[in-house]
């Protein structure tokens, strides 16, 4: 092999690399001074930029990455619970329909949501009613829309329920109740709602309280709330405490109306609305109609909410032609 044939030999010595390290070092701290004291260069190389990412993918990746900017929060999802999907059974002294698997009514899907269990909206004919029954580890309440229901526990608690009015019972460790109709003259319609408490064992209580139409008129009104964000307060005004982490709001909205729900507690939110019946069936056209983002819902209709988030809002619209009452749960 002849001399030409030879790899050329490295020139640089080891004893140089620390000049030219220092050499680079300084050349770069004069183009720093330059950049930041010299805007026209500053400006006409910022100007070049999004041409070199067009040229560059891997220059295009990390501007992207870099400059990555939080935009408005998802909106929420709406799925609709039509009033004719639910559970119905028409025993004759009951007209029923179930929101959630219940009884012979069961479809997996539809068994719970949060800790919120059942939704019956009952309509009981006149003199029948419930017989004496168990139950344990619920929480139960009836929220009465039209005529009288009697109730009849264990604990010793005897009333005659009206329109209003909400009857609330702690089952814990067993109690016995019956619920009767008791009037000749007229039918009871009420919701008889279950949810699962986050304490077992709890010793069996009962509160009964009345929230009039005034109350509810065009405004949410709390009527059930966690005992973790309850007042306290032990007074007619005062929502009914239970222990799960859930709230209960009712309104009476008026056509044209629009209340908002705030969130009860941060984080991740269920919501599930409902919106009561003023016959066995829906109107086939007219009737109190509400809309939550975009989807409308009638009567006996309800709503699975999620993807809601505290702090943040629920806006409700009365869209029908008629006042629409409805309840709001607000759920972990």
């Amino acid at each position: 092999m002849s001399s030409k044939d030879q790899p050329q030999q490295n020139t640089t010595t080891t004893s140089q690399i620390p000049s030219i390290l220092k050499a680079v070092a300084t050349l770069v701290a004069i183009v720093a001074v330059i950049l930041a004291f010299y805007s026209p260069l500053r400006t006409a190389l910022s100007k070049q930029i999004p041409r070199l990412s067009k040229l560059s993918p891997a220059v295009s990746s990390t501007a992207n990455r870099t400059m990555t900017t939080h935009g408005p929060a998802p909106p929420l999802k709406v799925v609709k619970r039509p009033w004719n999907e639910r559970g119905h059974a028409d025993h004759g002294w009951l007209y029923t329909y179930h929101t959630f698997s219940f009884a012979s009514y069961y479809q997996p899907e539809f068994e719970e949501f949060g800790p919120l269990r059942v939704i019956n909206e009952d309509r009981v004919e006149k003199g029948t009613g419930f017989g004496t029954h168990s139950h344990a580890e619920f929480l139960i309440w009836s929220y009465i829309v039209n005529g009288e229901l009697e109730h009849k526990d264990s604990m010793g608690n005897l009333e005659n329920l009206r329109r209003g009015e909400v009857q609330f019972t702690s089952a814990g460790t067993g109690i016995r109740h019956s619920e009767y109709n008791r009037n000749k003259k007229e039918d009871v319609h009420f919701l008889q709602i279950w949810a699962k408490p986050n304490v077992k064992g709890l010793n069996p209580s009962y509160k009964t309280r009345k929230f009039t139409d005034e109350m509810k008129t065009d405004k949410l009104l709390r009527i059930m709330e966690s005992v973790d964000r309850h007042s306290g307060k032990d007074e007619e005004t005062e929502a009914i405490p239970m222990r799960a982490d859930l709230s209960m709001s009712a309104s009476v909205l008026g056509p044209g109306k629009s209340v908002q729900h705030e969130l009860v507690r941060d984080g991740e939110r269920k919501v599930y609305l409902h919106v009561i019946m003023s016959d066995r069936t829906q109107p086939k056209a007219g009737g109190a109609k509400i809309k939550v983002q975009g989807v409308e819902l009638g009567e006996g209709d309800g709503a699975f909410v999620t993807g809601a988030k505290g702090p943040g809002k629920v806006e409700v619209e009365s869209v029908g032609d008629k006042p629409a009452e409805f309840l709001l749960f607000d759920m972990a």
